[in-house]
Parts: structure tokens; C-alpha cells; sequence
């Protein structure tokens, strides 16, 4: 398998409202189809593929958004943002969006708007804030105000075995239907 098989998967096989939906369908045809290399992926050993923006953005496509699927309702889900956040970083470094798609440069920003960090989130609405990324840039909008006024995601609680605020709570009850917890914002999943 090489990047172009992630990327086709994703950009061409994929429809973009199948991107962001909890499937329990889609998650297992990932997990049968991409488990091998994504282990590859979150162990380094993709490397080669930087050499190349599209490359780039496959291994983060597959350590981003596929372990959310791999690996749904798992504290592994997350267990690479660290990793692909600093890939998005030094390609954003070195440009590599330039050429690339809006679509693309979506989710080589996509860390950014994964972080529960204060800081990295005043980036991404930098990053977002591109002509062709309204939508996203109101997704990341929404997602930097619950990092303000939480300073995390409280849908990550349960998975990660955190204790929520009152604060907290009151906010799932109102937010987040019961049978949505992890569906997130208008379907866009803040995991």
C-alpha cells in the first residue's frame, strides 16, 4: 500500500459527509483494510513518504482522522494527535499547502483543530481562515470556544476516564443528545 491508496480512499472513495459520521460499517472496513499501515504509520515508519506534500498529508490523514475510526470510543483514537499535529506543522513550515486543494488543506489542518490547546487553536483560525475554508473555519470556531471555556473537549471525558466539571455536565446535557456524545457539532466529531 502507498499514500495514493490513503488519499483515494479518503478524497475519492469517501464522500466528504462520510468524513465525519460515526459508522459502525465504515469503521470496521477501515479497520480490515487500513489496520496494517496505520500501525505502520503512528510507529514512524512511513517517514519516506514526507519527502512528498501529498505523502505528507496521507500520514496524516491516517494518524488523524482514521485512528478516529480504527480506533472509535478508545483512548488510542487520540493517542497519535501529538505526532500528526507536528506533522501538519513542519509541512505547513515548509509550504506544502501551496498547491494543494482545499480539501487537502483541510485536513492538513485538521490537527490543529483536533489540539486542546489554547494556543494551537489561535492558529488554526488562522490556518481556516483561507478563502474556501468558511465552513471549516466556523467548525474550528466552534471547537476554539469549548477549548475557552473548558479547556478541553468534555465529549473526550468518558473516553479518556476524566472526571467532568458541573460546568461540564451541564453542558453535555444541553449540547450533546444521549445517542450523539460523540457525533459533536453538527456532525463534525470533536474526536
Amino acid at each position: 500500500m502507498n499514500y495514493h491508496d490513503i488519499l483515494d480512499f479518503w478524497f475519492e472513495q469517501l464522500s466528504p459527509d462520510d468524513w465525519f459520521i460515526n459508522d459502525d460499517v465504515l469503521d470496521l472496513k477501515m479497520v480490515e483494510k487500513f489496520i496494517v499501515i496505520h500501525s505502520q504509520a503512528i510507529a514512524g515508519e512511513l517517514f519516506r513518504w514526507r519527502d512528498e506534500p501529498l505523502g505528507r498529508l496521507a500520514e496524516i490523514i491516517l494518524i488523524d482522522q482514521f485512528s478516529r475510526n480504527i480506533y472509535r470510543d478508545d483512548p488510542k483514537a487520540y493517542s497519535s494527535d501529538g505526532m500528526a499535529l507536528i506533522l501538519a506543522e513542519e509541512g505547513i513550515r515548509n509550504n506544502i499547502q501551496k498547491n494543494f486543494e482545499t480539501s487537502h488543506k483541510q485536513f492538513l489542518y485538521m490537527p490543529f483543530m483536533h489540539s486542546e490547546s489554547k494556543s494551537i487553536h489561535e492558529i488554526a483560525v488562522k490556518l481556516f481562515s483561507e478563502p474556501g475554508l468558511e465552513k471549516s473555519l466556523s467548525y474550528e470556531l466552534a471547537h476554539k470556544s469549548i477549548i475557552e471555556r473548558f479547556g478541553r473537549f468534555p465529549e473526550r471525558n468518558k473516553i479518556f476516564g476524566r472526571i467532568n466539571t458541573p460546568e461540564e455536565e451541564v453542558y453535555l446535557m444541553k449540547t450533546v443528545p444521549p445517542a450523539e456524545k460523540n457525533k459533536g457539532i453538527d456532525g463534525w466529531s470533536l474526536h
